[in-house]
C-alpha cells in the first residue's frame, strides 16, 4: 500500500523510471512514446541536454530568492524575451508556478486594472465558454466550463459561461462553411444579459485543450470577439496554457488569428516541464494603469519568479527560436493530422479527428451518423486509453465534451520535436490499439 494520496485512488499507476527525447520508461523497461508529453507540458522531450545543462548552472548559483525582495538575471532576461515574441504590446511578465496560478492571477488582474483605472469599478465578473479548462484553483474553477466544475459548484464564484467554439457539435445546428460564427456572437448576448458595467474579461483558448479534444474555432471567431470587447470596455484574456510557446504552430497561437489580447495566460510548454512555471503576459497599458496608480497588485505565490523555473524557462524559449521549433510542430503537426483522420476515421467508433499543430483530438461516438456519444458511465476515453498502453502509445482522455456529462475524446500533443518518422510510429501504435479497442468492445456501439 503506497502512501501517496493519488488523484484517482483506485487506479494502477506506471512507475516512470527515465525519459528520452519523446520516449518514457518504465521500471519494466518497456518503451511508450509520450504522445500527450504528460498534458501537452514536455514539449522540447525529455532529457533535452540544453535545458538540463541550464538548470544545473542555475542552481549551482541560487535556486529561491522571494520577488517580495529580490530580482535576478533570468527573470529579467526571460522577460525582455518574451516581450520581443508576444504580439502588440504585451511585454509585461507576471510570473507563477503553473497554468491555474497564471489565469487566477488574470482574474485578479482584470478586477485589479478597473479598479486601478476608475478609482471604484463594478467589474468584476469573467466571461468564458462551456466545455472549456482553465485551471483548477477556485477562481479558475469558476471560469473553467468543464464537468470537473461540478463538485465544487457551491464554492463557486457565479461566473456566466458562453457556447464553445465547438463545429463538430455546433451548439446553433450550423455549418462552418456558412455559418455567422453565432458562438461568437453569443458573447455579446451574455455580455447584455449581465451588464456590461459588471464585465471586467472574456476568457478563451484559442485551441481548446484539456475539456474537448484540440476543437479549432472558426477563422473569424477571435476578430468578432476582439471587436466585441473593445466595443464594451471588456479585457480578452487569452488562455494559452497548453496553446502556447509552439505548441499549434505558432509561438502564440492566438497569432494565427490576427488578433491582440490584452494578457496571454501561459505555463506548460514555457518551460517544457523541467520546472514548475506560469505566467501573465499583460500589455503595457494594463502594467501602467497600475505604476500611475497604487503602484501594487495585490498578489502573489511564494514560488512566482524563482531564479531556477526563470533560468530553466529562458533556455527553453532560446531553444524553441534557436531550432525553429514551432515550424515543425505546424509542419510535423499537418502531416500527423493527415495520417490520423486516414487511419482512424475509418473505425465506427471515431467520430472526428481535428486539430492544429501537434494539439489534436479524436472524439469518440457511439454513432457515427447522429454523433450519439458512448454514456459515461462506460468510461470509453478511459477504457481506450489503457488499451494503448498496452502499444506503447500515452495519450491523455477527457470526457463530457458532448452534453457536459456523455462523450469521450483524448487529446494527442506528442513533444515538438516529434519527426515524421517518429509520427509514423505513433500512427502505427495508435492503429494497433484502436484495432484491438474495436475487437474487444465491437458489441458496444
Amino acid at each position: 500500500m503506497s502512501n501517496v494520496f493519488y488523484r484517482a485512488v483506485n487506479k494502477e499507476y506506471l512507475e516512470v523510471d527515465y525519459g528520452k527525447g519523446i520516449y518514457l520508461y518504465d521500471t519494466a523497461g518497456n518503451q511508450y512514446i509520450d504522445a500527450c508529453s504528460g498534458a501537452a507540458v514536455s514539449n522540447l522531450g525529455h532529457a533535452h541536454p540544453v535545458i538540463l545543462e541550464a538548470m544545473m548552472s542555475q542552481a549551482q548559483k541560487v535556486a529561491f530568492s522571494h520577488l517580495s525582495r529580490w530580482t535576478s538575471q533570468p527573470i529579467q532576461q526571460l522577460a525582455d524575451l518574451v516581450a520581443q515574441l508576444a504580439p502588440g504590446s504585451l511585454n509585461k511578465l507576471y510570473l507563477v508556478s503553473g497554468g491555474s496560478e497564471a489565469t487566477e492571477s488574470a482574474l485578479k488582474m482584470a478586477r485589479g486594472y478597473f479598479v486601478e483605472r476608475d478609482g471604484q469599478s463594478s467589474k468584476y465578473r469573467i466571461i468564458s465558454r462551456w466545455k472549456s479548462f482553465h485551471g483548477n484553483t477556485v477562481g479558475s474553477l469558476s471560469m473553467t466550463g468543464d464537468k470537473r466544475r461540478k463538485k465544487y459548484t457551491p464554492l463557486l464564484l457565479n461566473f456566466p459561461h458562453i457556447a464553445p467554439a465547438y463545429c463538430y457539435r455546433c451548439p446553433f445546428g450550423k455549418e462552418q462553411e456558412t455559418c455567422e460564427v453565432e458562438c461568437a456572437l453569443d458573447l455579446e448576448r451574455a455580455i447584455k444579459m449581465e451588464g456590461a458595467e459588471y464585465v471586467a474579461a472574456f476568457i478563451a483558448e484559442p485551441v481548446g485543450g484539456a475539456a474537448c479534444g484540440a476543437i479549432v474555432p472558426h477563422k473569424d471567431y477571435f476578430k468578432i470577439i476582439r471587436q466585441i470587447c473593445d466595443h464594451y470596455d471588456i479585457l480578452l484574456i487569452d488562455d494559452e496554457v497548453m496553446a502556447g510557446f509552439g505548441r499549434t504552430g505558432s509561438m502564440f497561437s492566438i497569432d494565427d488569428w490576427g488578433v491582440v489580447p490584452d494578457m496571454i495566460c501561459a505555463a506548460k510548454g514555457m518551460s517544457a516541464g523541467y520546472s514548475p512555471l506560469g505566467a501573465v503576459i499583460a500589455k503595457q497599458e494594463i502594467y501602467d494603469t497600475f505604476k500611475h496608480g497604487s503602484g501594487v497588485f495585490v498578489h502573489g505565490h511564494t514560488y512566482g519568479g524563482n531564479p531556477l523555473s526563470a533560468a530553466v524557462a529562458l533556455a527553453v524559449v532560446k531553444t524553441l527560436i534557436a531550432d525553429n521549433i514551432a515550424e515543425n510542430s505546424r509542419t510535423v503537426g499537418a502531416y500527423l493530422l493527415g495520417r490520423l483522420q486516414e487511419t482512424l476515421l475509418p473505425f465506427s467508433f471515431v467520430g472526428d479527428v481535428r486539430g492544429k499543430g501537434l494539439m489534436l483530438g479524436v472524439e469518440i461516438v457511439r454513432n457515427k451518423g447522429t454523433k450519439e456519444p458512448y454514456p459515461a458511465a462506460m468510461g470509453m476515453a478511459e477504457k481506450l486509453t489503457v488499451t494503448l498502453l498496452k502499444h506503447g502509445i500515452i495519450v491523455y482522455p477527457g470526457s463530457g465534451n458532448a452534453d457536459g456529462e456523455n462523450g469521450d475524446q483524448f487529446l494527442l500533443a506528442p513533444p515538438l520535436i516529434i519527426t515524421k518518422d517518429q509520427a509514423d510510429g505513433l500512427v502505427a501504435g495508435l492503429a494497433a490499439g484502436f484495432k484491438e479497442f474495436e475487437q474487444t468492445y465491437f458489441t458496444l456501439k
